[in-house]
């Protein structure tokens, strides 16, 4: 069992003796002790194989990975610390770039643009896991890249090479200086604020990780760079980089998403496709084309917030000045003004529904009667129901309506009693 598979737990491997031997009379704690002792003898089919290699070529390969450290203490607070470690294979020259927050995609190309000037140049290619900062997606080894920093990678004139999933040993060296920056640079230090957490860094880079002999070379890697590497490098020119342009995906409501918080676009572009760039605070939106620009933001920090101009969507105000003159289309000029106020003070917050209930209501009834118009704005509250009602009530008997107009007693409201009652009549004999 263990030669095929390797991995097998004490508990299981018991199971499966027992099924071919039921008598089998052994304790599951004296077989855990008997496979301690036989594992280190049994060449397991798991077991991986490693084989030398050539040392690498001065100025070809980087290797890059980040981490994370807590209860870091930072002006008395206890912090997390995320950082990306930058190695170059060759000479172990090491960068290493620090975050308060979460990495995403445009601070990690950030970290590249300040780890290339830091090493005077560029290597030919970088080396990583499959971070989703890198890789979106991996099947049957072809990657499918995040393009906004394969866009970076490109223009850079970097390659990019991806381990494979659960391989962190193929990129050892960096896995090694991750977790030496925290054994090392950040555990065991007090700082009294974030500048003085970035200086320390910097000073630990220069006087200690970058000039002290390292275990595997046996060598002093910024020596070994001066001498041997840094000629090789590539040209590196950051300022050239796009480094805030991008695409995003309007949603259905018109709205992108951009560091945490979503900006809308105009009304035509919902569910497009558009670029965006930031340029001295402002997010700018084009087209897909990346010519027309189609809207600008101020860009809003913190998370969760929806900015928005009102001029991309269709105009509320302009709708409800239609159906108020709709209504007034109906009932005459000053009614249909002291209606409308009546309705708004009643619902304002359903108003523009309520006209439009209304409009729906009187149009195959065309022009109302005075009377009843006189009796509707002397209400206290009306609403497109009520108003609904009265019209209904009117039409199966105006005379009460207008001989109530001469008395000091309203009928109106015994007309309204008398049509509820012939409805649920009519209804109890649908029923």
């Amino acid at each position: 069992l263990l030669r095929r598979f390797g991995n097998l737990k004490a508990p299981k491997v018991l199971r499966k003796l027992k099924a071919k031997d039921p008598d089998l009379n052994v304790s599951e704690r004296s077989l855990r002790r008997y496979l301690h002792r036989l594992r280190p003898i049994v060449a397991a089919a798991q077991t991986r194989y490693y084989e030398p290699i050539i040392d690498e070529v001065p100025g070809v390969q980087c290797q890059v990975d980040g981490g994370e450290l807590r209860d870091v203490p930072i002006g008395g607070v206890s912090s997390i610390v995320y950082f990306v470690v930058f190695v170059l294979s060759y000479s172990r020259l090491m960068y290493v770039s620090l975050s308060r927050k979460p990495i995403d995609t445009e601070q990690f190309i950030r970290m590249h643009d300040a780890a290339f000037r830091y090493f005077g140049g560029i290597p030919e290619e970088c080396v990583y896991d499959q971070t989703k900062l890198v890789v979106i997606e991996e099947r049957y080894r072809e990657v499918t890249f995040n393009e906004r920093f394969y866009q970076y990678a490109s223009q850079a004139g970097m390659d990019i090479r991806v381990c494979e999933g659960y391989d962190p040993e193929s990129k050892g060296k960096v896995e090694s200086g991750v977790k030496y920056v925290k054994g090392d640079c950040l555990y065991g230090e007090v700082f009294a604020d974030w500048t003085a957490l970035e200086v320390h860094l910097r000073t630990w880079l220069d006087e200690v990780a970058n000039e002290r002999v390292h275990g595997t070379t046996g060598k002093v890697p910024v020596q070994v760079y001066d001498q041997r590497e840094r000629q090789t490098m590539r040209p590196y020119e950051s300022a050239h980089l796009p480094l805030a342009q991008c695409t995003r995906k309007a949603d259905k409501t018109g709205l992108i998403s951009f560091k945490a918080n979503k900006y809308s676009v105009p009304l035509a572009y919902q569910q497009s496709t558009v670029q965006v760039e930031v340029i001295n605070d402002q997010l700018v939106i084009r087209e897909a084309l990346g010519s027309l620009e189609i809207a600008r933001h101020p860009l809003q920090p913190g998370k969760g917030q929806i900015i928005k101009n009102t001029d991309h969507y269709r105009d509320t105000q302009a709708r409800i000045a239609d159906y108020e003159a709709r209504v007034r289309h109906h009932t005459g000029e000053e009614h249909g003004r002291q209606l409308c106020g009546l309705l708004k003070q009643t619902s304002p917050k359903i108003y523009k529904d309520q006209l439009r209930a209304v409009i729906n209501i009187l149009s195959p009834v065309g022009a109302l009667d005075a009377v009843l118009l006189d009796r509707l704005v002397e209400r206290p509250r009306l609403t497109a129901t009520q108003l609904r009602d009265y019209v209904m009530a009117y039409q199966h008997n105006p005379e009460g309506f207008e001989r109530s107009s001469d008395s000091h007693t309203s009928a109106a409201p015994e007309l309204l009693s008398r049509y509820a009652s012939l409805t649920e009549q009519h209804r109890g004999v649908t029923r």
